[in-house]
C-alpha cells in the first residue's frame, strides 16, 4: 500500500483518502447498503468519516452512527455546523445534536460549513468552548477563500484552524492560484469534496475524458481511480469520496496505491490546465 497520508494540527496522520456522506441518510430502503459501505471502508483503512447536519437534516449523521457502533476508536470522525449555528449557545445545541445522531461523546474535528452572519470571530470562540468541554477535539473551516482564511489568522485563536475543506477535482483547480499554496505553507491540510465532480455530474465527460481514459487504461484501473489519485497527489491533500456501496468503497481505496508519472501528470494539466488567475472559490 502506497503510504499517502496527512497531519492535522501536528499529531494526528491519516490516510490521504476518508469517506464522504454527502446524500446518505435520504432513503432508509439504502440505510444498511450505507452503513456496509462505510465499515467496509473503516476496514480499507478510509478511517476518516466526514459528515454533516446538513446532510438528509441529520440522517446521514444517523447512518455514520450506526456505522461506527463498536468501532469509534478505529475512526476519526468529522461533522459540520450550519452557518446559522455557527455561535454561541446555538453551536453548543448543534454540536450536541450531532453527537447524539452520531452516538458519540466526541467529534475528532467540527467544521463551519459555509460563511454566514456570526463573525469568525464568535465561531472561534464556541469553537474552543467545545473544545474545553470535551466535545470536539478539533475545529476547522469548509468553504472558505484565500481572503477568508487571511482574516480568520488575524482573528484571535484563528490559527489553531485544523483544515478548509473545499471542493476539488481535476476539472476545477481554482485553489491552485492562491488557496493550496497558503494552506501548504501553513502545514494545514486541504480536505477534497467531491473529487470525482459528483461521479462527473459537476463536469460533463470528466470521467469519459480521453486523457483520463488513457492513464486509466495504462494502470489497468477505472477513470474515477486516476482522479482520486491526481487529487491525493498533491501534498497536504486528503479526498473524501463518497461511496454507497461495498465495491466502491474498494474501488476508492484502492486509488491510493496508484501513483502517477510526471508525464501522467503532465497530461492531466495538459487537458484540464488550471486557471492563470484568481477564480471564485468553486462551490456546491
Amino acid at each position: 500500500m502506497t503510504d499517502k497520508q496527512v497531519v492535522f494540527n501536528g499529531d494526528v496522520r491519516l490516510p490521504a483518502m476518508g469517506q464522504g456522506t454527502w446524500f446518505m441518510g435520504e432513503n432508509a430502503s439504502q440505510r444498511s447498503r450505507e452503513v456496509s459501505a462505510l465499515r467496509a471502508g473503516i476496514d480499507a483503512g478510509l478511517t476518516l468519516i466526514d459528515t454533516a447536519e446538513m446532510y438528509a437534516d441529520g440522517g446521514a449523521e444517523e447512518v455514520v452512527g450506526e456505522a461506527i457502533n463498536g468501532l469509534r476508536d478505529r475512526v476519526f470522525l468529522v461533522s459540520k455546523v450550519y452557518p446559522w449555528n455557527a455561535g454561541g449557545q446555538k453551536a453548543i445545541a448543534a454540536c450536541e445534536a450531532s453527537l447524539r445522531r452520531l452516538g458519540t461523546d466526541y467529534l475528532d474535528l467540527y467544521l463551519l460549513h459555509w460563511r454566514g452572519n456570526y463573525s469568525l470571530a464568535e465561531t472561534v470562540e464556541v469553537m474552543e468552548t467545545l473544545i474545553q468541554q470535551g466535545k470536539i477535539r478539533r475545529w476547522g473551516v469548509s468553504n472558505l477563500d484565500y481572503a477568508d482564511m487571511q482574516e480568520l489568522w488575524n482573528v484571535d485563536g484563528g490559527k489553531a484552524c485544523a483544515t478548509n475543506q473545499v471542493l476539488y477535482h481535476l476539472a476545477s483547480r481554482g485553489i491552485e492560484f492562491d488557496l493550496l499554496p497558503w494552506c501548504q505553507q501553513q502545514a494545514m491540510p486541504i480536505m477534497a469534496y467531491c473529487p470525482l465532480a459528483q461521479a462527473g455530474r459537476l463536469r460533463d465527460g470528466l470521467l469519459e475524458n480521453r486523457t483520463v481514459r488513457e492513464i486509466a487504461h495504462a494502470h489497468q484501473v477505472s477513470s474515477a481511480q486516476v482522479l482520486l489519485a491526481w487529487v491525493i497527489s498533491h501534498a497536504g491533500v486528503m479526498a473524501i469520496p463518497k461511496a454507497a456501496s461495498v465495491e466502491h468503497v474498494k474501488d476508492n481505496a484502492a486509488a491510493r496505491e496508484l501513483t502517477l508519472s510526471v508525464e501522467e501528470l503532465a497530461m492531466l494539466d495538459k487537458a484540464f490546465p488550471a486557471p492563470g488567475r484568481k477564480t471564485r472559490l468553486d462551490m456546491v
